[in-house]
C-alpha cells in the first residue's frame, strides 16, 4: 500500500538507518511516499521539425546514449570502504586539528564526526541531483528545438541514474541522509518554478551543473574511499556533457534578446554565483559537535578544500557565462567584487574537449568500468 505524505518543506531531521531499518525498507510492501508540491506556469513546445539543426548538440546526444553507465553493473560496490582498505581512521579533518574543541572529542566522536561530515556533503549530492532530474524533464517540453529535446531526455536519464548511485552510496556506506541545504533547496525552487525556458537553461546547465562539477572535481581529489572515487567521476563525465550542451545552446539565443532582458538574466546569474560562493557552506555537522556556526565558517574558509572548490567554481563558471553573453558591463562590477574576474579568459566548456568526452570507458577483467 503507498502511503502518501505531503509536507509544506523538506524534512528538517538526519534520516539515520540500521541493518533492520535498511531490510525493511527493501521488503515491506507498506511504502511511504514523502511529497512536497510546488507549481510551475511552464509553457511547452512541440517542435515539428525533426531534422538534425546543430551538429555540437546532436553529437552530446549521441554521446549520453554511447556513455549510459549502469548503477548496478558499472560500479563495483563490494569495495571495502577507507578503514578496511588500510587507511588511517584517525586522519583529522583540515582545519579542525589545532581548535581546543577538537581536541576535546573522544576518538569515538571523531570518526563519528568524519562519518557524519560525509553523508552530510553527499546527501547535497543526492538532493541536488533530484533537483537537476527534474529541470531535465522540465527541458523537455520547454526546449524550442528538436536536438536539444532530444539532449534534454538524454540528460534527464543520466539524472535519474545520479539519484540512484548518490542514493544508494548513502544507505550502503554513510547510513543516513542529512536534510537539503536551505540555500541549495533555494536555488533549486527558482529555477523549477520560473516559466522562462532560458532561464531554466542558465539556472540548471551553467550555474547548478557548474557547481555540481566544482564539488564532484573536490571530492574526487580528496576522497580516501575508492567506491566514491569511481562513483564521482562517472558522474563527472555526464556533467561535463550536460554544460558543454548548455553553453553552446545558450549562447547565440542570449545575445538575440533585448538588452534589458539580457541584464536580467545577468543579475540573476551574479545573484546565484553569491549564494553558491558564499551560503552552501554547511557547518550543521560542526554545530552538532559543539561549534559555532561561526567558528565553522571560518575553519572551513581556510582550509585548502575550501579555496579548491570556490576556485574549482568560479574557474569554469566564470569563462561560461561570459561565452553565453552574461558577464555584461553592468554586472562586470559586482563580480570584480566578488573576486573571480581572474578566470573570465579560461577556457570555456563552449569549446567542448572531445577527446575527453568521447574517451571509452574503461573496464577492468570482470566487466566493471574504471573510472577516470
Amino acid at each position: 500500500m503507498l502511503n502518501v505524505q505531503v509536507v509544506q518543506g523538506p524534512p528538517q531531521a538526519v534520516q539515520e538507518f540500521d541493518d533492520d531499518e535498511l531490510a525493511k525498507r527493501l521488503t515491506d510492501h507498506d511504502v511511504e511516499v514523502i511529497r512536497e508540491i510546488f507549481k510551475t506556469p511552464l509553457t511547452g513546445s512541440y517542435n515539428w521539425d525533426y531534422d538534425t539543426a546543430n551538429a555540437k548538440i546532436r553529437r552530446l546526444y549521441e554521446l549520453g546514449k554511447r556513455f549510459n553507465w549502469n548503477v548496478e553493473m558499472d560500479v563495483d560496490w563490494n569495495q571495502p570502504p577507507p578503514v578496511a582498505a588500510g587507511a588511517n581512521a584517525d586522519e583529522e579533518p583540515e582545519g579542525f586539528a589545532a581548535h581546543p574543541k577538537w581536541q576535546a572529542l573522544t576518538p569515538e566522536q571523531r570518526r563519528d564526526f568524519q562519518r557524519r561530515s560525509n553523508a552530510q556533503t553527499l546527501s547535497q549530492f543526492l538532493h541536488g541531483e533530484q533537483g537537476a532530474l527534474m529541470v531535465a524533464s522540465q527541458l523537455v517540453s520547454c526546449a524550442p528545438t528538436h536536438d536539444a529535446k532530444l539532449y534534454a531526455a538524454s540528460q534527464t536519464f543520466d539524472e535519474a541514474r545520479h539519484v540512484e548511485v548518490f542514493h544508494r552510496y548513502l544507505m550502503q556506506r554513510c547510513r543516513m541522509i542529512y536534510p537539503i541545504n536551505p540555500n541549495l533547496k533555494f536555488l533549486l525552487d527558482k529555477v523549477l518554478t520560473d516559466e522562462r525556458w532560458d532561464l531554466k537553461f542558465i539556472g540548471m546547465q551553467i550555474l547548478i551543473e557548474g557547481l555540481a562539477l566544482a564539488a564532484f572535481q573536490t571530492i574526487h581529489q580528496t576522497t580516501r574511499d575508492p567506491l566514491l572515487r569511481d562513483i564521482v567521476g562517472l558522474v563527472m563525465r555526464d556533467e561535463g556533457r550536460h554544460v558543454a550542451f548548455g553553453v553552446n545552446y545558450l549562447e547565440d539565443w542570449i545575445r538575440a534578446l533585448p538588452e534589458d532582458e539580457i541584464e536580467e538574466r545577468a543579475q540573476f546569474a551574479y545573484e546565484a554565483c553569491v549564494v553558491m560562493r558564499n551560503r552552501l557552506v554547511s557547518t550543521t555537522v560542526a554545530e552538532e559537535f559543539g561549534f559555532t556556526r561561526e567558528e565553522a565558517l571560518e575553519i572551513n574558509n581556510a582550509t585548502q578544500g575550501g579555496r579548491a572548490f570556490r576556485t574549482f567554481l568560479f574557474e569554469r563558471m566564470i569563462p561560461n557565462l561570459k561565452r553565453v553573453g552574461l558577464l555584461t558591463e553592468k554586472i562586470r562590477p559586482k563580480f570584480e567584487e566578488l573576486g573571480v574576474l581572474e578566470f573570465e579568459n579560461l577556457q570555456h566548456d563552449g569549446m567542448i574537449d572531445w577527446a575527453t568526452l568521447e574517451a571509452p570507458l574503461k573496464r577492468d577483467s570482470t566487466g566493471e568500468v574504471i573510472a577516470a
